[in-house]
């Protein structure tokens, strides 16, 4: 079992789409956009106006990876990087990179990248509010699993956070992780239905306390509307392309309501 102390939302965006995917998920949130930094200048954060970041996006290269588009992965800060990946292998994570810089490069059993970073951030921000009076915040990734790895997976994260997995009565297909007070970022473990392959995907949700109003500000801002569920969440694409929802959960505990 790994401690850690903080979760970061990383939205992976080639070149063509990250100007204007950086334009947006500012807009969304509200939050400033860093100074780039990196090499390359390819990596920038989103600074919420009180508490730490927890939202970063890079601009991916032009191979082959980069080339199916946008994606997001997951910085998992802990105290050692090394011994951290040392337990994550030996409950059946892959190592894919080791960085000079200190952080480590792994891919879960089901082929989702994640990274351990020594960053050490604990003030979590608070949930927007918008003139039209009502709150919203990214506080979830949802990691999307074919079913023939849902178990798998599912164990894999429990055993690799310590953190209880809880179901849903409603909905089997969805269970998350409990978050110790203080994370900014919960994660949701969905079984993908029907005849899904391929490796363990994520999309950011959004909790929020008037759905109808938030949507229809992301559609302002150049969202499109995918599907409304009707029974809590709503599904929009960002202008990059990627997936995302916005959930009637409360933007104070993130629990639904």
């Amino acid at each position: 079992m790994t401690r850690v102390s903080w979760v970061t939302a990383f939205l992976d965006l080639p070149p063509d789409v990250h100007a204007v995917g950086t334009h947006f998920w500012a807009a969304v949130t509200g939050y400033a956009v860093s100074p780039p930094r990196g090499e390359e200048a390819e990596f920038t954060t989103l600074l919420p106006p009180v508490g730490d970041p927890y939202l970063k996006i890079q601009r991916t290269g032009c191979d082959d990876a980069s080339a199916a588009g946008p994606g997001l992965h997951l910085d998992l800060h802990v105290a050692s990087a090394d011994h951290s990946a040392a337990g994550a292998q030996g409950l059946g994570a892959t190592v894919l990179h080791r960085s000079e810089h200190g952080y480590v490069v792994l891919r879960s059993p089901g082929g989702f990248t994640f990274c351990f970073v020594h960053e050490q951030l604990s003030d979590r921000p608070l949930p927007t509010r918008w003139p039209q009076q009502h709150e919203s915040i990214v506080d979830q990734v949802a990691l999307d699993i074919p079913a023939d790895d849902y178990e798998t997976e599912c164990g894999f994260w429990a055993a690799l956070t310590g953190w209880p997995v809880r179901g849903s009565v409603s909905r089997p297909e969805l269970r998350h992780l409990v978050r110790p007070d203080g994370i900014p970022i919960r994660l949701l473990l969905q079984r993908l239905g029907g005849e899904a392959v391929g490796p363990v995907t994520g999309h950011l949700d959004l909790a929020c306390d008037d759905r109808p109003t938030e949507v229809s500000r992301h559609l302002g801002l150049g969202a499109t509307l995918v599907a409304d569920h009707g029974g809590g969440w709503t599904t929009l694409r960002d202008p990059t392309g990627a997936l995302y929802c916005v959930t009637d959960r409360d933007p104070r505990s993130g629990l639904g309501r």
